[in-house]
């Protein structure tokens, strides 16, 4: 007999287990769902999926790989809060751009996702109720912090309530040879992490910035003569060929995304939590010796992480600026709290922009 006949059966046996056993789960999380509805309160909660994670992750003995597992866990939850309610994701479109892959990782593929041109209509859309979140990338390993999504926190009351980190690898993509390129389209931060490997094979192209890096394969595809910096899912959902893969300056080139909702995240607790504030020192105070001191040092003496700090031009008048923190901690913790009293005392704007579980 074949020997693979029977462990097909165990296989087949076990599958019917598994889709039983799947159905009772989401059965339950339908339950949730309408008490969450009847007590008005959120869908999606980032504390809850970072625990669900993290517990399955400890039940793992395998073979089944960690990433893996996480990986089949989403879509579980992403089935699961589909049956709850539907939630609508907004991103910087159209489909197949970096933050399209960014929300997928997060959301899976049973909620609904909408594409948007520009970072402010994404925050209009969840500010007037049109989706339930946006996903914007806020900053790259290679270059740093996407600033127009990051000035749109000054005006916004939207709360981050999760991040994601995204490894993007890049390819060139073109209908035209290589040594016929004379114009490569794509978002500024995606033509900077690639900016070396486009200096050595096309230094006599023009470098142009797109909307986004789906719109620039869109232009490379209709346009004699260009080529389109991207994600390979977009040279193969615009049926555009890829002319050179692993284009990135870095191997390891990660961008972070933040989700945007109306409520942050609760603690999850046990050092995992993080939290952005921007404060505004004063006028013109970050120009006065020891003004930036000043300001961090309330963290400090508390023991809180300064995780990242951004200093952004006011816009109200020269030389005046706003800071933008990310710290360790929850937004409730007291040590956060006290902290905040003592910024509040000297600070003319300390505003809170989320919690959320750390990504990773």
């Amino acid at each position: 007999m074949d020997p693979l006949i029977p462990l097909r059966k165990k296989i087949d046996v076990l599958d019917g287990k598994l889709v039983a056993l799947l159905n009772q789960r989401l059965a339950v999380c339908a339950e949730v769902g309408r008490h969450k509805r009847d007590a008005g309160g959120a869908i999606y909660v980032p504390e809850r999926e970072d625990a669900v994670l993290r517990k399955v992750a400890g039940l793992n003995r395998g073979p089944l790989q960690p990433a893996a597992l996480q990986a089949v866990y989403r879509e579980i939850m992403s089935a699961a809060i589909a049956l709850e309610q539907p939630l609508r994701i907004a991103y910087l479109g159209p489909e197949a751009t970096n933050s399209h892959l960014a929300a997928r990782k997060k959301f899976g593929a049973s909620v609904g996702y909408h594409a948007f041109t520009t970072f402010a209509d994404i925050f209009t859309a969840v500010e007037k109720g049109e989706a339930d979140h946006g996903v914007v990338p806020i900053e790259n390993s290679t270059e740093g912090s996407v600033r127009d999504a990051l000035d749109l926190f000054v005006e916004s009351d939207l709360k981050i309530g999760a991040q994601i980190c995204l490894e993007i690898s890049y390819a060139l993509i073109s209908r035209t040879p290589l040594e016929q390129i004379r114009r490569v389209y794509s978002k500024d931060q995606a033509l900077a992490q690639c900016r070396r490997w486009l200096q050595r094979q096309l230094p006599h192209a023009q470098l142009l910035d797109a909307p986004s890096t789906a719109h620039a394969v869109q232009i490379a595809r209709d346009e004699p003569g260009a080529a389109a910096v991207a994600n390979e899912l977009a040279a193969e959902f615009h049926g555009v060929p890829v002319l050179e893969r692993n284009i990135q300056d870095q191997a390891d080139n990660t961008t972070r995304f933040l989700v945007l909702g109306k409520q942050a995240a609760g603690p999850v607790g046990g050092g995992r939590d993080g939290s952005s504030y921007l404060i505004a020192p004063g006028d013109g105070a970050a120009a006065h010796p020891g003004a930036l001191l000043r300001m961090l040092r309330p963290l400090a003496r508390r023991g809180i992480n300064l995780l990242k700090i951004e200093s952004r031009p006011s816009r109200r008048r020269p030389w005046d600026y706003y800071f933008f923190i990310d710290v360790s901690g929850h937004h409730d913790d007291p040590a956060t709290q006290a902290a905040l009293a003592e910024l509040n005392r000297f600070c003319p704007l300390v505003k809170w922009l989320g919690s959320y579980p750390l990504a990773g």
